[in-house]
């Protein structure tokens, strides 16, 4: 009998998550938006852990003719993504609890 792997979401994949909740967002409009929980050296390495796991994709934004820079690329939470984040979240809420209060 093989074990299944379970996915495991971090609190910090979990932030990002809820940032992408409803929306695309591009890495330092991640960063602004985490007010100081996430830096600019680390959203991109956590953002290509998460596409890799399944829980975002990201595509690279179209730019207007004339418009100068390089495009960005803009994540997006998969309802996979989602799935397991709503897991996860149950989860820390259930771990939360007093025996007392478990009902």
């Amino acid at each position: 009998m093989t074990a299944t792997r379970l996915p495991s979401m971090s609190q910090t994949e979990s932030l990002v998550m809820e940032l992408l909740r409803g929306r695309e967002r591009y890495g330092l409009e991640l960063v602004d938006a985490s007010e100081g929980e996430l830096k600019r050296g680390s959203v991109y390495v956590i953002l290509a852990r998460m596409e890799e796991k399944g829980f975002v994709d990201s595509r690279q934004e179209e730019r207007q003719e004339g418009t100068s820079g390089l495009p960005r690329r803009l994540y997006r939470a998969t309802p996979y993504g989602r799935k397991v984040h709503g897991a996860f979240a149950t989860l820390r809420e259930a771990l939360a609890l007093k025996p007392t209060e478990a009902k």
